[in-house]
Order: structure tokens, then sequence, then C-alpha cells
């Protein structure tokens, strides 16, 4: 499996998880309940004065919730390889480490006790909510001799997402906002705004950015602490840096999209099979990898049964769900 990862230079991978993107994209922009030709689609990204209905659906409907739908893509899939190569956990998923429902949580209260909050609050809630979260659960799951525990840090993750949700559902019931927190929260990119984008854009790029300078590192810290520590790395403030990443990650996520399950687990693992162990490999192809993901999911949610959408979230779980039992079933070394 090495020598076959290998023959192909890691360039030619990525160049051909840039073309998937594009052509995702594209097949993305196209289809839908209203018709679109590709040449309306060449007219709304390079003839500002075109003013067509088509082009008008392109440019204020179509194209900030494809966009989304790559960022929230490619910062969960990002999200996901971080946590796995910081726990050394195959299962490690910012939906199983607490961290969407710390950000669900925090979206209730926002809602419940700040009823004017504008879009950055609700994203700086949703931020404070994941590192709640997966703080809890890595917290519970180190308590026995201080050290993260694979199957602890799960059953400290279904424990604290079942207490947070349970919180976020309460309140929710209590100040009946029930709706506004269900519709945020239901996995969807209907509504997104060209404004959310631009507040959202600048942290996911960002994150990401620097997510993949500290690569190398996490490369390292993958292997284990003691071989960290022995290559002079400084373990307290390169986990600080990346779960910072993470949480910058998923709560941006979570504050534009909602809860979407599994995503940050599978294409990791999918990542691996393509290019091996190396995460300054495997972060940027996860960029490419999770946002055509992303984008093919919203599609299929579009089409499916057209003009009615089926909800994104569970087009990513009932691929998710199999695929996770799959990699339990495995040991989390199926595909890696």
């Amino acid at each position: 499996m090495r020598d076959k990862k290998r023959s192909v230079p890691f360039f030619y991978k990525l160049l051909g998880s840039v073309l998937v993107l594009v052509v995702s994209f594209a097949i993305s922009m196209v289809l839908g309940a209203k018709e679109i030709t590709l040449y309306d689609l060449w007219l709304a990204l390079t003839s500002p004065g075109a003013s067509s209905e088509n082009v008008l659906i392109l440019r204020e409907i179509r194209m900030p919730r494809e966009l989304a739908a790559m960022l929230v893509g490619a910062a969960f899939a990002v999200s996901g390889s971080i946590m796995q190569g910081v726990t050394r956990n195959p299962l490690a998923d910012p939906g199983l480490l607490g961290l969407t429902s710390g950000a669900n949580m925090a979206l209730a209260v926002a809602f419940a006790f700040l009823p004017g909050v504008g879009y950055f609050g609700i994203m700086l809630a949703c931020f404070i909510g994941s590192a709640l979260g997966a703080g809890l659960v890595l917290g519970l799951g180190s308590m026995r001799q201080g050290k993260l525990s694979p199957i602890r840090i799960v059953l400290a993750g279904a424990a604290i997402s079942a207490f947070l949700y349970a919180i976020a559902d309460g309140i929710s019931i209590v100040f009946k906002i029930s709706k506004d927190v269900s519709m945020w929260t239901a996995g969807g990119l209907i509504g997104t705004t060209w404004a959310q984008l631009q507040v959202i854009t600048p942290v996911i790029v960002i994150a990401i950015v620097v997510a993949i300078m500290y690569s190398n590192h996490l490369t390292i810290l993958s292997l284990s602490d003691e071989i960290a520590m022995g290559l002079g790395q400084k373990l307290v403030r390169v986990k600080f840096i990346l779960f910072t990443l993470v949480v910058l990650l998923t709560g941006a996520a979570v504050a534009l999209v909602g809860n979407i399950a599994f995503l940050g687990l599978m294409i990791p693992h999918i990542v691996r099979m393509i290019v091996g162990t190396d995460y300054r490999y495997i972060l940027p192809f996860s960029v490419f990898a999770g946002a055509s993901f992303m984008l093919l999911a919203d599609t299929l949610g579009r089409t499916i049964n057209a003009p009615y959408e089926t909800p994104m979230a569970a087009i990513v779980a009932m691929v998710g769900l199999p695929f996770f039992l799959f990699v339990v079933r495995k040991g989390g070394k199926a595909l890696s």
C-alpha cells in the first residue's frame, strides 16, 4: 500500500483533488430546482454586467451557498484531521468530541439571553461553546493517569454531548426558541448570504493556513508525546495552538451550517488512504476533499427531492454512520 501511495507524486494527487473540486463546484452551481446552463455560469463568473434571471440566481443564491459548503467542508475535514493527530484516536471527530454539541448549546444560550445578537456574536458564542465541549471531553477522558485513552474519550464524548444537547433542548423549551435553534442547527445552507461569508471566511482561511504551517509538528505529535519531546517539541504550546485551531474551525462551521456529524471522521481516513500518514500532505489534501464532499452532499440534498430540500446533515449521516461502524470494526486502521 505504501509503495502505491508513493508511486504518484503528491503534487499530482493534489492537482487531481483541485480538479475534482472545480468539477463539483460546477455541478453544484448548475443542478437544482431551476435549470441553469454552463453558459449562465460562465456569464455569472466573467460578466459583471450580466443580469438575467439565471445569472442573478447564481450570484445571489447558489454562489454564496456553495462557497459556504466548500468552507464548511474544508473546516470540518481539517479539524477532524487535527483531532485525530493530536489525540492519536482514529475515532476523533469534532462531533464525537463535544465541539458541535458545545457550539449548539452556546447557540441556544445566545438566542435565549441575547435575542438581538448578530451573526458575529453567534459565531463567537459557537467558539466558546466548542472550547467548553471539547475541554470537558478531553478533561474527562484523561482523568485516569492523565492519559488520553481513545475508548475513554469516545465514551466521554458521548456522555458530554448528550448532556450539552439536553441543556440546549431545555433552554430552547423554556425560552420558546426551539424553532429558531432547530432551524439554525438542522445542518443546511439555505439562506446563506454574502454578509455571512464575509464574517466567516477570514476565520476559516486563516485557521487552515496556520494548521498547514503546523502540519510538521502535528506529524511528530501523532507518533507519541515521548518522541515529540525527544525531538524538541514544546508540547503544551503546540497542543494549545492546534486545539485553538480546531475550536475556530468547528465553531465557525457550526455557526454557518449547524451540526454535520461524521464529516470530520470520514475525510481524514479517506485522505490517509490516498496520501499516507504525513500531515504535511493530509491537511492540504483534506481541504479540497472536504470541500468537494460538502458540495456534492449539498447538491444531492437540493436535487434528490426537488423543489423540496433534503437535510444535508441527514445525507452526510447516512454515509457517515456506516463508515464509523466500519472504522470501529477495523480498529481505526482500515484506511490508514
